[in-house]
C-alpha cells in the first residue's frame, strides 16, 4: 500500500574546507552546514552560503524549489566556479 502522505522535497548545501591550520569549524544555517577550512576558507564558504540564500529570497525561491539551471546561475552571480570532473 502506498504511503498517502506526500513527501517533502528538502536541501541543502554543503560546503567543504580541505585546507587546515589545526582549528575545527563548523556552521550550519537553514538549508547548509560548512565544516572545516582555515579561518579565511570557512569565512568565504560561510559569505556564499548567506549570498545564496539572499538571492533566493529575492527570487521568492527555497532552495529545494530552484532548478538546477536557476541553482547554477546564483552560484555563478555569487562567485562561485563549476568545476568539471577530470575524465581518465
Amino acid at each position: 500500500m502506498a504511503n498517502a502522505r506526500k513527501s517533502k522535497r528538502k536541501a541543502a548545501l554543503l560546503g567543504l574546507g580541505l585546507d587546515s591550520d589545526g582549528h575545527k569549524r563548523l556552521t550550519k544555517g537553514d538549508n547548509f552546514m560548512l565544516v572545516g577550512g582555515t579561518q579565511d576558507t570557512h569565512e568565504q564558504m560561510t559569505e556564499k552560503a548567506i549570498k545564496i540564500n539572499e538571492k533566493l529570497k529575492a527570487r521568492g525561491k527555497q532552495l529545494e524549489t530552484v532548478s538546477r539551471e536557476e541553482f547554477d546561475d546564483i552560484a555563478r552571480e555569487v562567485g562561485l566556479k563549476k568545476i568539471k570532473p577530470h575524465e581518465n
